[in-house]
């Protein structure tokens, strides 16, 4: 049977599939016309950055960080530029065989190589990390002609540290080093990530550290055209960096340099201080370091040989390291008892050799004694018997009370990183010290001991240095502090860091004159005359002598003692005595007497500020100088209460 179509109804059908297929193909057309829209309209901004992006890199413009000068100009901190071959770890496929190409092309040591994969771990994987630093223009050449076939591998000009003086006053300036993940959290604390894009570098130590904020600068900005392979093509704009400030220290070089030498190879410290402001003339920490060793980035056996060395260079034992004073701490005893009326300049004791005390002699450092003795005899023949009785009669409490204000205990504020505070031992002190309460109590022959400054008693050379600076300076205390003006190297302008007074301390210009005339004889006919024999100057000082452990009654022997248990030496001395323009510490470790070793360092330094008068070699310990001083832990003192070791700080 045959079928009949119906022409009408297939057509209607057709033109429903037509209509249908109109509509779809409309519906499309539509959407792509919205979706343009969106992309092309609405969105247009937000594309056309991120094209923007992926043709224009922003990179940082790193800025010049300031350099650093005595106060005479000398260059102590610089920067200089330089090449160095660089490796991004994410783009090397195979690194230990990027690095052998890279050694046939310029010579790379295994220090090198260790110091890159120290770096390796401590950055990010996109970031470039420095194989070899000052490559010569021929090893530039080379790598340059050889970057096609060695992806990741770049040369780049950078600016480096360096510090022209090498190891002078190293531990003044600090360093700089790889900003490492510990920088970074505190950069971030601080919102200043933006502003150390591309840095690689900052303030470890010292001056470098304490002013990073001056010396950084503020980070500039370039639009670069890039092309596919991500290689700069042209610079489309720039906003320029701007450098770092310039320091202009108080510090005079050529002094510390001639404080440094008089060290030779002993151990110790020297602070000067300018009375008037407070401004540090040296500050010597012996022995020393290069701090140039740290601008690449240190190597394991440098830093193995400077962290490991018993003499431990790294510590800046002039703020850090705290010790007992020993007798230069006589003269503001001496000043305690006039102004707290335990003592007038003409009251006179007997000294036999030695002062009883609960049952216990405490022996002076003459045998047979200094016989009759005043305060001026006390201090120029440093007689231990006379404080040993003053310190009795002021008590801990007046002790401490007096010396508080000179700065004694407590951190001065100079302006550098690390500073510690020392032990200005009172009965408070010991409580808050000690967890048991046998260890809490003060006992009263404890006491005897402070007031020769042994005991409990611990200062920095910087505490001792800035104390003497007050009582020459009628009692004027200044923050010690190294720089002296903030340098805008792009105007000149100058910005006085201004001496800040921290008390003035009320004393009787009586009381001052008998502590003060006693100083000056020290060196004319007491324990420091031979050091300053034929001085065409006044100095005033006082000599002193610090017991590293206790001999348990036995007298001190230099001879018998190993070399690190013997007694320290101190000095401390000011000039002109008429006119004070000068005011130092000077501690060498284990140095025995103070006249014997710190002394000849101190006349080196004073003749060169005084008189311009170069020592042609270190100073010369004076052995036929010398005073003792007592054994104060031949003193009954209860077993658990034993004063801690704070003659060497070590970190």
């Amino acid at each position: 049977m045959t079928a009949f179509r119906a022409p009408a109804a297939e057509l209607a059908r057709f033109r429903l599939r037509v209509l249908a297929a109109a509509v779809f193909v409309l519906l499309c057309f539509g959407l792509l016309a919205l979706r343009f829209y969106v992309l092309q309209v609405q969105r247009h901004d937000y594309f056309l950055t991120r094209a923007e992006d992926n043709r224009i890199a922003l990179l940082p413009v790193v800025p010049h960080r300031g350099a650093i000068v005595d106060r005479n100009g000398v260059v102590l901190a610089r920067n200089f530029a330089t090449y160095t071959l660089e490796i991004t770890p994410s783009e090397v496929h195979d690194l230990d065989l990027t690095l052998d190409e890279l050694a046939a092309l310029v010579p790379i040591e295994a220090r090198d190589r260790r110091r890159f994969r120290k770096l390796l771990e401590e950055s990010r994987n996109f970031e470039s990390v420095p194989l070899r630093s000052r490559l010569s223009d021929e090893e530039v050449a080379r790598v340059v002609a050889q970057r096609y076939r060695l992806p990741g591998v770049d040369v780049k000009a950078r600016l480096l540290r360096d510090y022209p003086q090498g190891s002078t006053a190293a531990h003044v300036l600090g360093y700089i080093g790889r900003i490492n993940p510990r920088d970074i959290e505190r950069i971030e604390e601080r919102g200043e990530t933006a502003n150390y894009r591309g840095t690689q570098h900052i303030g470890k130590a010292g001056l470098e550290q304490s002013y990073e904020a001056e010396l950084h600068g503020t980070t500039g900005v370039e639009q670069v055209e890039v092309n596919a392979g991500g290689r700069a093509v042209r610079a489309l704009s720039r906003t320029a960096a701007v450098a770092g400030n310039d320091l202009e220290l108080t510090l005079d070089v050529e002094l510390q340099r001639v404080a440094e030498n008089a060290f030779g190879e002993r151990r110790g410290a020297l602070v000067a201080i300018e009375p008037a402001t407070g401004g540090i003339l040296a500050l010597a920490s012996m022995p020393s370091f290069d701090p140039n060793l740290f601008v690449d980035g240190i190597s394991t056996q440098d830093w193995k040989a400077l962290n490991d060395s018993p003499d431990h260079p790294l510590l800046h034992r002039a703020i850090y390291s705290a010790y007992p004073p020993g007798s230069t701490f006589k003269p503001f005893m001496a000043l305690a008892g006039l102004e707290g009326g335990k003592r007038t300049a003409k009251q006179a004791i007997h000294d036999a050799g030695y002062f009883n005390f609960g049952g216990h002699r405490f022996m002076d450092d003459k045998i047979g004694g200094h016989g009759m003795v005043d305060l001026h005899k006390s201090i120029v023949e440093s007689c231990n018997t006379y404080y040993y009785q003053l310190a009795n009669d002021l008590g801990i409490d007046g002790i401490a009370a007096f010396m508080a204000p000179f700065g004694f205990g407590a951190r001065t504020g100079i302006d550098l990183p690390g500073e510690a505070a020392g032990v200005l031992p009172s009965p408070q002190w010991k409580r808050e010290r000690f967890r048991k309460a046998e260890q809490q109590r003060w006992y009263a022959g404890e006491t005897i001991s402070v007031g020769i400054g042994q005991g409990y008693n611990a200062y920095t050379p910087l505490q001792l240095a800035n104390a003497l600076a007050a009582l020459v300076n009628d009692g004027k205390l200044f923050r010690p502090h190294v720089v002296r003006h903030v340098v805008d190297p792009r105007s000149g302008a100058r910005r006085v860091i201004e001496p800040a007074p921290l008390r003035e301390i009320p004393l009787r210009q009586a009381h001052l004159k008998s502590v003060l005339d006693a100083m000056v004889d020290v060196n004319r006919s007491g324990t420091g005359r031979r050091a300053f024999q034929g001085a065409p100057y006044t100095v005033g000082g006082k000599t002193g002598t610090a017991q590293v452990f206790s001999l348990r009654g036995q007298r001190y022997v230099e001879g018998r003692v190993r070399e690190r248990l013997r007694d320290h030496s101190w000095f401390v001395a000011y000039a002109p005595a008429e006119n004070p323009r000068i005011a130092l510490a000077v501690l060498v470790e284990n140095g025995g007497f103070g006249a014997q070793s710190a002394a000849p360092i101190a006349r080196q330094v004073l003749d060169y500020y005084l008189l311009e008068r170069r020592a042609a070699a270190p100073a010369e310990e004076d052995t036929e100088s010398g005073e003792a001083v007592e054994d104060e832990a031949a003193a009954p003192a209860p077993p658990a209460a034993a004063p801690p070791d704070v003659s060497r700080s070590v970190p």
